[in-house]
């Protein structure tokens, strides 16, 4: 009997493998990871010092996996597009508003594993959908390899479930969305510009998010606004400012 149609059929966990199955498509390899992807640190236990068995690593390298195969295939769609463009349409489609969103469509929400005292509905559950989203990329990842995790993203996704083209016209003014919540939370927002890192252009400007004295995000681009743009996405993650 083949290893997939055991775990499917007799395994101690096929109603977790069916459920597995019936949303992404293929049955796992080694569950752990999967399971693992969908833990939130609420719930995880320690595995050692001041590590948990929570999804936030495979988190790191599901962003990592997913940024590659968007930018690829965002290389081939638009040949003739510059780098500036490039960089934003890829995150617009791995944004944490647009990832939230697939998690719901695609039922993860479903599986994910999290203490309810300590994460209040909707924004801070908002995040823990998106980041579970790049956590189980990072665990097909490790369970299947790039190959099968490309074409995973590609045609059980992206494909089906995000409309490119409609994403390009579309505006997602992060700055806007966080100097409004600065204003409704009593909250002080200054974008910065800030010295480049040793070995970047002159050309290139680098801006501060902060918010309250805080640092909450830096971006990075040859264009001014464009990175007060980024900065202020990677400010809006970081203070789980979501719709």
């Amino acid at each position: 009997m083949p290893l997939s149609v055991y775990k499917l059929y007799l395994s101690p966990q096929k109603a977790y493998f069916k459920k597995l199955k019936n949303i992404l498509g293929f049955v796992p390899g080694n569950v752990r990871l999967y399971q693992m992807a969908f833990r939130h640190k609420s719930v995880a236990k320690p595995i050692k010092e001041g590590v948990k068995n929570s999804n936030e690593r495979l988190e790191f390298l599901g962003d990592a996996v997913l940024g590659s195969v968007v930018a690829e295939l965002l290389f081939k769609l638009y040949p003739y597009k510059d780098e500036g463009f490039l960089t934003e349409m890829r995150s617009k489609i791995v944004s944490r508003a647009n990832l939230n969103q697939l998690s719901r469509k695609l039922g993860f929400n479903e599986l994910i594993e999290f203490d309810a005292r300590m994460i209040s509905y909707p924004n801070k559950q908002g995040s823990l959908l998106g980041d579970a989203f790049e956590a189980l990329i990072g665990a097909v990842y490790l369970d299947k390899g790039y190959n099968f995790t490309r074409e995973f993203l590609l045609s059980r996704i992206i494909k089906p479930h995000v409309d490119i083209h409609t994403l390009e016209i579309t505006e997602t003014n992060f700055k806007s969305r966080l100097i409004e919540w600065c204003q409704h939370s009593g909250k002080d927002v200054a974008f910065i510009q800030i010295d480049n890192t040793e070995g970047e252009s002159a050309k290139m400007f680098s801006v501060k998010v902060v918010v309250d004295g805080e640092d909450c995000g830096i971006g990075r681009d040859f264009n001014k606004k464009s990175a007060e743009k980024m900065a202020a996405e990677k400010a809006c993650e970081y203070l789980k400012i979501f719709e």
